[in-house]
């Protein structure tokens, strides 16, 4: 069981809890809150995210990208932990939960709810496998951005509330630029492996400076989110507690843009994004 939930990456699954913990803050501020569609939501979030990290598993080690030099932490296939096979089939069956949950979801949200619910299983998938995986062709940070941004909150309210929120769209952009800035801290670690496995990540296609621009400015963006949403409301105001994140973020950002050693840059994002969530959370519902 360590095993798997190694495998499942805990430190970085804040990714896909965040932006439905911020939609189903931002409907419940609007009185509305449904704990079952909560809860399946959050279900489907974590297998979406889930099932990408062991086909990721799989997949890199079957198209050679994870070798013995990789610097992160351990894959289960390339160690030899779980064979290739094992995993394809984990890997189906968290995608199916994913859809298992997804069936409910789509009796309450309609047909809306189905298509976004199937792209995200099947990008999911086609995120390295598939003819064209999007990781090896620099499109992953695209998809991250936008599904586990501005897609999972406003899917998320609009379950709960039956209503697409631009307030929503535009609070989805916090937690989908953390969650890229996640991934490029990945792909910045693993620039060297995955030039030489044709894994043609933004910062194997543009250089390693590139990268390191794209994860600071992704903080910043996110971290100025709410002073938008303030804007955009006229309310809200101690959501700005979220900004001031930006204060703890500070060390992040210039790690990224200096450090040689970038290895501890992803958890202590992923740290960081549970610091903004918490403080969003708090500000929004105040």
């Amino acid at each position: 069981m360590n095993v798997w939930i190694e495998g499942a990456r805990p430190k970085t699954l804040i990714a896909s809890l965040s932006p439905i913990l911020i939609g189903s803050m931002i409907a419940f501020k609007q009185g509305v809150f449904h704990p079952l569609i909560f809860f399946l939501t959050v279900l489907f979030g974590l297998s979406i995210q889930i099932g990408t990290n062991f086909a990721n598993d799989y997949f890199d080690f079957r198209k050679g990208a994870d070798t013995e030099d990789r610097k992160g932490p351990r894959r289960l296939t390339q160690s030899g932990l779980v064979s290739p096979e094992t995993m394809k089939k984990a890997t189906a069956m968290t995608f199916g939960i994913a859809a298992l949950a997804a069936l409910y979801l789509i009796t309450q949200g309609g047909w809306v709810i189905g298509i976004l619910a199937a792209l995200s299983i099947v990008l999911g998938y086609l995120y390295t496998g598939g003819p064209f995986p999007l990781a090896y062709l620099g499109l992953g940070d695209l998809f991250v951005l936008i599904f586990f941004g501005p897609v999972a909150v406003a899917g998320t309210v609009y379950l709960q509330t039956h209503e697409l929120s631009s307030i929503a769209i535009l609070a989805g952009l916090a937690p989908g630029l953390i969650s890229t800035a996640i991934l490029t801290s990945n792909n910045m670690r693993d620039v060297k492996e995955d030039r030489i496995a044709g894994k043609k990540t933004l910062p194997v296609r543009f250089g390693l400076t590139f990268g390191r621009l794209e994860y600071a400015l992704c903080l910043v963006i996110a971290g100025m989110i709410p002073i938008a949403l303030v804007m955009m409301t006229g309310k809200h105001f101690a959501s700005l507690l979220a900004t001031l994140t930006l204060v703890p973020a500070a060390p992040l950002i210039k790690s990224a843009l200096r450090e040689t050693k970038l290895e501890p840059l992803l958890p202590k994002t992923g740290k960081w994004m549970s610091l903004y969530t918490l403080a969003f959370l708090i500000g929004w519902f105040l």
